[in-house]
């Protein structure tokens, strides 16, 4: 049996120690996407990051995995669960995926298994989302992915001197189908 945390084209992984400069390049392109905007961190910051990602309990309801390509080995982004309310039974995603390997399947592919795994094993009933409004290749991730707009927070976010809309969206355990996600067979 191929691993659960692999896909045809994606395997999900811990986040290691010496992570840091692919969190940094992570962060700067969001940043680039206008989705993102904190102050510099610097290089030790981002291994410190790194470090903190890497020793985290793996148990816990939030956590970051590194996605790389099976093709190669090469990471090309990270996802993970940013918040999670195990009593009510929902939780947010989020993921990047790295400039030169988008538009190729990786996200998606990589959303499918995170989904499955908090909908299949860890009992959550709904997974939810929240996307800028001006990323429209995102927002077409997460329709393609079956998820649909809940709402609009109006000029929610401040980034760049302007106010900007956050969509909300989200995708119920019973719209999902089946299986999407499981692993590829060897």
């Amino acid at each position: 049996m191929t691993s659960y945390w692999q896909g045809e084209r994606v395997r999900l992984r811990a986040v290691e120690p010496g992570d840091g400069p692919l969190l940094a390049l992570l962060s700067e392109q969001e940043e680039r996407l206008g989705d993102l905007l904190n102050p510099p961190r610097s290089a030790e910051g981002w291994q410190a990051r790194a470090r903190e990602l890497a020793t985290a309990d793996p148990a816990a309801d939030t956590w970051t995995l590194i996605v790389e390509s099976r093709a190669d080995g090469t990471p090309v982004g990270s996802i993970g669960v940013h918040r999670a309310d195990p009593r009510n039974g929902w939780f947010e995603y989020g993921i990047t995926v790295g400039a030169e390997h988008r538009r190729r399947g990786y996200g998606a592919e990589a959303a499918r298994l995170v989904i499955r795994h908090q909908f299949e094993e860890r009992r959550y009933h709904k997974a939810t989302a929240r996307v800028f409004a001006h990323n429209l290749p995102s927002l077409e991730l997460q329709r393609r992915l079956g998820f649909t707009e809940e709402g609009r927070l109006r000029r929610h976010a401040f980034l760049s001197g302007r106010h900007l809309d956050v969509v909300l969206l989200a995708l119920f355990a019973e719209d999902f189908p089946a299986g999407h996600g499981a692993p590829a067979q060897p």
